[in-house]
Order: structure tokens, then C-alpha cells, then sequence
């Protein structure tokens, strides 16, 4: 099968975050089961620009890549050259997977698709959970859904990895067609050695945002009577994370709390090793990939109800599940803290089921069924 994947930046851009790892694991599978795969992106990273050949194709673990110039410094991510180039090739392929959403270059790559009669498929990746409507920018996106953007959405079919993303999509456009698979997760290559802490270990993992919810879990931990301490994994602005370090000092848990950077590669998984709970009380996250890799590691996890893999974590009960209110989350720790059992199988039971679970093959061939599906109405449209 012939797959293009059209995608605002793609590694090495990790600043970006979840949905860069995700996209490229998914191509990255595809290509290693023998399928054609090729990516249409931009050198967009960050601020700056990736040190990469702009308009050809470089090999990037086993995909096809193309880095486009953009026009725009900003998420926008405009590239003239991308539009033209997949305007003269959009019908060369099968299949055309769109990733993102409110931004001007995959609205304009979807234009693209309906005037060449493709239907394309969309992962919007949480960009049309109601969070991420109302801020940044929200008249501009009612505006834009409006006037071109609710008529495009309806032309495509919707791919979402979560229950709670799938009922998103469906407030946007009712009735949209489309499927809900998991993403594919880069799980830990070796079993990591679980680690008997003397006091009550809870670590956060992912980029210090606003949207992470870190300030609601200061405020919930400053209520808690049990002990404990919390090692804050992540990176983000100087600003921000001065803001909230002013938190823990007004709250006086400053003194229970470690800042221990960005975690990489099998050192991410060692830290997830090493803690009695992962907490991630986000404001939205259509997925959460550290859900599942702390998951990987036999860690609880105590998310948000805002948090997209909240129903898989209640229904195999594989940690505790909250509101974004602090008395809740403060009286939901002291319960983790104090169940050893329900922590203790977890440990024991999730690792082997996760790597069951979100195997690489098994989920690709899930998204290979969906394109199969999918082909005649591109087809058929073309």
C-alpha cells in the first residue's frame, strides 16, 4: 500500500512533543511490514529550522521523508511548497493521512485533497477537545471551522486513539465517520528493576505546560497528610516554571519537591521504575504515551478524567482516576498511598498486558485494516 503522511513537523522536532514520536512510529512500523511510506513535512522546529535538505526526499529509519520550507515562523507552519508538490502527487498514492489540525498547513493540505477529489483520513490528536478550542486563539478557530474548516472535516474520516477523542470529534461533526486505534508506544527494551522507596515516591513526566495541570496538582499535594515526595521530570519555559516553583513555596511543598529534568530513552523508563505513582492530573490529552510507559514499567497512575486513556486505566483498574479538583486528587493519593495491594498488582500484572496490549505489529495492522477499509472512498471520490 501506498501511504502518505502529511504532518506540520516530524522528528528530529521533538520540542514538539507526544504526536512527533507517535506519527513516526506509526510510519516507521508501516515501512518495516513491507508498505510504502512516505511523509510530507516541514523543517519547522520550534523558532528554528531543521538542518535538513528542504524539497527532497531523505531516508529517515526506513520512511521517505520530505522537509518543506515554511512561509510562517509560528504553529501556523505555511508552506507554499508543500501544497504545490502535493498537488502534483496527491493521486500517486492510496492513502492520505493527515495529522493535526488549526493550522495552516494541514487545513490547506485537506483544500488540496478535496480538489483533487481524495478523501483524506484525519488525526486531529486532541486538537479538537474543547480546551484547545477555548484557548490560543479560539475566535480565530471558530472563525476558520466556520467558514472552511467544518465543511473540510466532513469530506475526510476521522482516526482518534481514545474514547473520550472520539466523543470530541463527534460534538465537532456529528455522525463522522471514522475509528478509534490506540497509538503505537515505544515500550522499554529491557525489564527495569522496580525500586522499594523509604517514603512515597510520586513522579510527573512531560513538557512543564499550562495544559499539564502541574499548578492543580501543587495545590492538591499541599493538602495531603500522608508522606511523600514529588520528582518533576520535564522542561519548559524559564517563565512558567518560576511561576509554579512560586506555587510550591505559597503552599509550603517546595521543600517535597525534586526537579529532576528531561528523561530520555531507558533513563525515562528507569524513572518510571522508580516511583510508587505516576501522576498526570492534565487539563487535556487526547492520549497521554506516558500513561502507557509508566504502565510499561508496573507504575500506577493517577490521571485526570481529562486525560484521553482515563477509561483504559478504569477498566483494567490500573491506577486511580480523578476530577481536576485538588481536595479530590489529595484524598485520591492518600488512597494510593495507603492500598499496597492494588499497587503491588499492578506492578505485577500490568507490564505483561501493556506489551500485549500495544504491540507495534499488532496495532499497525489495525490501522492497515482501517486504510483497506478506507481505499474505495478515496477511490471512489477520486
Amino acid at each position: 500500500m501506498r501511504i502518505l503522511l502529511i504532518v506540520p513537523s516530524y522528528k528530529p522536532a521533538y520540542i514538539y512533543g507526544g504526536p512527533i514520536v507517535v506519527i513516526a512510529r506509526l510510519a516507521e512500523t508501516l515501512a518495516a511490514m513491507g508498505h510504502s511510506v512516505t511523509v510530507y513535512t516541514t523543517t519547522a522546529n520550534g523558532k528554528t529550522e531543521l538542518p535538513v535538505a528542504a524539497g527532497a526526499p531523505v531516508l529517515v529509519d526506513g520512511v521517505t521523508v520530505y522537509y518543506f520550507k515554511r512561509v510562517t515562523g509560528d504553529h501556523t507552519h505555511a508552506s507554499p511548497a508543500l501544497w504545490r508538490h502535493l498537488g502534483q502527487t496527491v493521486k500517486d498514492f492510496d492513502i492520505v493521512h493527515i495529522h493535526s489540525w488549526w493550522n495552516l498547513l494541514v487545513i490547506g493540505a485537506a483544500w488540496i485533497c478535496r480538489r483533487h477529489g481524495i478523501t483524506p483520513i484525519v488525526s486531529p490528536h486532541g486538537m479538537l477537545s474543547n480546551y484547545i478550542l477555548d484557548t490560543n486563539n479560539s475566535a480565530k478557530k471558530k472563525i476558520v471551522h466556520s467558514l472552511i474548516g467544518k465543511q473540510l472535516l466532513k469530506q475526510s474520516i476521522v482516526h482518534v486513539s481514545t474514547q473520550l477523542e472520539w466523543e470530541e470529534s463527534q460534538a465537532i461533526i456529528p455522525g463522522w465517520s471514522g475509528i478509534i486505534i490506540p497509538n503505537l508506544v515505544t515500550l522499554p527494551q529491557k525489564t527495569t528493576p522496580r525500586v522499594d522507596n523509604d517514603i512515597f515516591t510520586i513522579g510527573f513526566l512531560s513538557r512543564i505546560d499550562p495544559k499539564k495541570g502541574l499548578d492543580v496538582l501543587f495545590k492538591a499535594l499541599s493538602l495531603v497528610q500522608l508522606p511523600y515526595r514529588l520528582l518533576v521530570a520535564g522542561a519548559g519555559s524559564e517563565e512558567y516554571t518560576k511561576e509554579l516553583q512560586e506555587i510550591a513555596s505559597a503552599t509550603n511543598i517546595d521543600n517535597k519537591i525534586q526537579w529532576v529534568g528531561w528523561k530520555n530513552g531507558e533513563a525515562k523508563f528507569e524513572f518510571f521504575a522508580g516511583l510508587d505513582l505516576f501522576a498526570l492530573t492534565s487539563h487535556s490529552e487526547n492520549f497521554a504515551i506516558v500513561v502507557i510507559e509508566a504502565l510499561a514499567t508496573g507504575t500506577p497512575v493517577l490521571i485526570s478524567e481529562q486525560v484521553g486513556l482515563y477509561q483504559f486505566v478504569r477498566t483494567h483498574d490500573y491506577g486511580w482516576v480523578t476530577t481536576l479538583s485538588p481536595p479530590e486528587i489529595a484524598a485520591t493519593i492518600e488512597a494510593a498511598i495507603l492500598d499496597k495491594s492494588k499497587r503491588t498488582h499492578i506492578a505485577n500484572v500490568a507490564p505483561v498486558a501493556i506489551r500485549r496490549e500495544f504491540d507495534d505489529r499488532y496495532l499497525a495492522q489495525q490501522y492497515l485494516d482501517f486504510y483497506a477499509a478506507s481505499t474505495p472512498y478515496a477511490l471512489q471520490a477520486s
